[in-house]
């Protein structure tokens, strides 16, 4: 079986690609999904909808059309990978962590512990709270196996 992993967070760092080269490394049978990770190109998924001379109407829309992807990405997956980083609040991320619970559907939290407090609802409900890049690709290689 081909495992479709979802990986939702922060763009400013290497972690998914780190989590993918591991996965890759070990051989996993795994099919990894995102987000639109291009901060330019994201911000601007709605113009082709029209301009806005408000910068809240403009992410309104954008964020509905990018959200297109994402539901549509998190309801195909089979485990998502929620990643808060500590240069920016990731109100994306935790909204991916409660659609995916609302869906029954399992996750695993990346984060450093210096962030537990606040992440405590989320984690709760997580399957696993990871640390690293690479015990998300030890916990990807022991639920794949078969």
């Amino acid at each position: 079986m081909t495992w479709t992993v979802y990986l939702s967070g922060e763009i400013h760092t290497d972690w998914r690609e780190r989590i993918i080269n591991g996965a890759a490394k070990a051989q996993l049978d795994i099919k990894f999904t995102s987000a639109n990770t291009d901060h330019e190109s994201s911000d601007a998924a709605g113009d082709v909808l029209g301009a806005e001379t408000e910068s809240f109407w403009r992410d309104h829309k954008s964020s509905k059309v990018n959200a297109i992807r994402t539901k549509t990405l998190l309801e195909q997956c089979d485990v998502a990978i929620i990643r808060f980083g500590d240069k920016y609040k990731q109100w994306n991320a935790a909204f991916d962590a409660g659609f995916c619970a609302a869906l029954g559907k399992p996750y695993i939290t990346l984060h450093a512990d210096d962030i537990i407090h606040p992440l405590k609802e989320v984690d709760a409900a997580a399957m696993a709270w990871a640390q690293t890049p690479e015990q998300v690709v030890e916990l990807l290689s022991y639920v794949t196996q078969q």
